[in-house]
């Protein structure tokens, strides 16, 4: 293989041809690239949502909007970059110019919730655009009615948050003051800048790093082959597809509680065709939106389709435009996924499991040995107040105490405390010492939860226990989530994993179970919270799982001894 540089890079025998080593060099530098930036944010953020948890994503694209590769810290939130890439090079109609820095969030404009605010930056080389990085993470704030971001009691999407449709905050490399004080005097944290210099400083990583591959190169052969890497994604998705038998599967997924009717009940409805080299999700017969925050937008629920659809084929297949051309998704507007202008859709990423749930139980009878059973499902809660010890603010996603277990499937046990399947194992876990800083709670216990995970041959991911005392007076507890009234379904003889639970004790012994979407203020100090997270459900009859492997959970404590007489069929 020849090297060189400018538009005499390497070429394949026939000069313009494909250098099939330089392609695989083109795919593993793009991937670097966008691991290069998620490490700049994890450690230049403040906010432990995004330098703990890293509750964001990195993406570089091409000139076009079209996704070379991305890292998928929250998967949920990687597959929204790329239309709001291209909706934004409409929207500017190629009004760009080096040093360009574009903030985004619109959830009617291709966002896909107000809080996961997205840095775009155009790359050039040889005075044209060739390229785009961007870095999109979950907000502390976002202006609106309630701290945080969360507002159970939204019914329009301006009791939520400040919408940031595209903007720029640098115009060809000279800052625009005016714009960024608008945007942030409508944010309560000043955290949340410094996070969105974070965000913008790893977009400039990326893009100095996209130059040096194209200085090295030239941009013909960064052209042709970024072109072969789409087809050759293409073909590997399309293989994956083709090894489902054709068909039409039908599944359905279930939220409870849309925020202000109790007792209610939506179902989420997937027909998938598949036929030969094509698949089709089809969600035409979802019930519609509500008239509260439980509901999604487009690009949420299209990209917790193309999550799960993912966890059952090659994990070696890159992430790049060819991977989604073989995907149909149709999700109208105005049903629950898709509600449409101006409703209310903070939820709408958690919207996911029972998405995912509808997939699974829908191409389990088709591919059984792919599907897992069930995951456990979200319930979260955010607390902000006032720090009296540090005479500050602060804000927390409770990360800790959200994560249950996974699904199990053929052959393989669910992940333990892993998070919601939107999350995809991306949120980590929170440091219980700096929870303690960063926080004025104090962390109680923190433990596996015993016969919490659904039981099987494969049994599923063991769920959690978590308790703490809440350390700041006039507490706002904001609680979102939908794992209190369906566990994690077990498949195929297995079983279901355990529901979620939260309850608050105050100091003078009242408890308070809050809904699963709820807006509590004036918590007192020194309440005791008090949560559990389910397992995923269990794949395949348990009277099968290995002996060994059980008696050894029996010891461990993950498994009781009742439990495994009981479920298990463990003699004495």
């Amino acid at each position: 293989m020849s090297s060189g540089n400018g538009t005499n890079g390497p070429k394949g025998a026939g000069g313009g041809d494909i250098d099939p080593i330089l392609l695989s060099v083109f795919a593993r530098a793009f991937k670097s690239i966008t691991d290069e930036m998620s490490i700049s944010v994890e450690q230049t953020a403040r906010s432990p949502i995004l330098c703990e948890a890293k509750d964001f994503v990195t993406g570089l694209y091409d000139g076009e909007g079209r996704m070379l590769e991305q890292t998928e810290n929250l998967p949920i939130l990687a597959f929204s970059l790329a239309p709001v890439c291209k909706y934004i090079i409409e929207y500017f109609e190629g009004d760009f110019k080096p040093g360009d820095v574009i903030f985004h969030n619109d959830v009617f404009s291709m966002g896909n919730q107000n809080n996961d605010v997205a840095v775009f930056r155009p790359v050039f080389f040889e005075d044209k655009l060739v390229a785009w990085t961007a870095v999109k993470g979950h907000q502390a704030d976002i202006g609106g009615n309630v701290a945080g971001g969360y507002n159970p009691n939204a019914t329009e999407v301006w009791q939520e948050g400040i919408r940031i449709p595209p903007v720029k905050v640098y115009d060809g490399g000279v800052f625009r003051k005016d714009v960024w004080d608008l945007i942030f005097a409508n944010i309560r944290f000043d955290i949340v800048q410094e996070d969105m210099r974070s965000q913008m400083g790893a977009t400039n990583v990326g893009a100095r790093r996209m130059v040096a591959i194209l200085e090295k190169y030239g941009l013909d052969v960064f052209d042709r082959h970024k072109l072969a890497l789409f087809d050759a994604t293409r073909k590997m998705m399309e293989a994956e597809i083709g090894s489902i038998p054709n068909g039409e599967y039908s599944g359905e997924g279930y939220v409870y509680y849309d925020g202000k009717n109790k007792g209610s009940k939506y179902t989420i409805r997937v027909d998938i065709t598949v036929e030969d080299k094509k698949i089709k999700f089809d969600y035409s017969r979802t019930d519609g939106r509500t008239n509260g925050f439980v509901n999604g937008t487009y690009t949420s629920s299209a990209s917790a389709t193309a999550l799960t659809l993912l966890q059952m084929v090659n994990p070696d297949i890159p992430h790049n435009e060819g991977m989604l051309s073989p995907l149909e998704i149709i999700i109208p507007e105005g049903t629950i996924l898709n509600a449409g202008y101006p409703a209310a859709t903070t939820f709408g990423n958690h919207l996911c499991p029972p998405n995912a749930d509808a997939i699974q139980r829908a191409l389990a009878p088709a591919i059984p040995d792919r599907v897992t059973a069930g995951w456990n499902n979200l319930l979260s809660s955010l607390t902000t107040g006032f720090d009296e010890e540090k005479d500050d603010s602060y804000v927390d996603i409770f990360f800790m105490g959200m994560k249950g277990g996974a699904g199990a499937m053929n052959g393989t046990d669910g992940y333990d405390h892993i998070g919601m399947i939107d999350a995809s194992g991306g949120v980590l876990d929170q440091d219980y010492e700096m929870f303690e800083q960063q926080t004025p709670h104090r962390l109680i216990k923190h433990e596996y939860l015993e016969d919490s995970a659904g039981p099987g041959q494969w049994r599923g991911g063991i769920g959690i226990e978590t308790i703490y005392e809440i350390g700041s007076e006039n507490t706002q507890l904001v609680c979102f989530g939908d794992g209190d009234f369906e566990p994690a379904f077990g498949l195929f003889g297995g079983g279901d994993g355990t529901l979620n639970t939260l309850t608050l004790t105050k100091p003078d012994g009242e408890k308070v179970v809050p809904l699963n979407k709820d807006l509590i203020t004036g918590v007192p100090k020194g309440t005791i919270y008090y949560q559990t997270a389910g397992g995923g459900g269990g794949y395949g009859d348990p009277k099968k799982r290995d002996r060994k492997r059980l008696k050894e959970e029996v010891r461990n404590g993950i498994i009781s001894e009742k439990a495994a007489r009981e479920q298990y069929g463990l003699e004495e």
